[in-house]
């Protein structure tokens, strides 16, 4: 574990973190007191990752629709009318 003080940690902050990111420890000191401490992060072994959504309908399972054709949108949608 290492300390740093509060003027050392403004003048070069990057030297001490990347340090923490390899592992290292710091204690930040204040007038020779401990004011805190700069920690690598813990792996999170407590996140679960949900499962995919798998689609459970096939389309081959659906409906075949008969596909109509017409000489205009309004006799398309007169005809569907009829179909409901």
């Amino acid at each position: 574990m290492k300390t740093i003080s509060v003027g050392e940690l403004r003048q070069n902050p990057t030297q001490m973190l990347r340090e923490v990111e390899s592992g290292e420890t710091y204690v930040i000191t204040r007038h020779g007191r401990e004011v805190g401490r700069v920690v690598p992060p813990t792996p999170r072994l407590d996140v679960v990752f949900p499962a995919k959504h798998r689609l459970t309908t096939r389309l081959a399972d659906r409906p075949r629709v008969a596909l109509k054709t017409a000489a205009s949108v309004d006799e398309l949608i007169e005809d569907m009318k009829g179909d409901v």
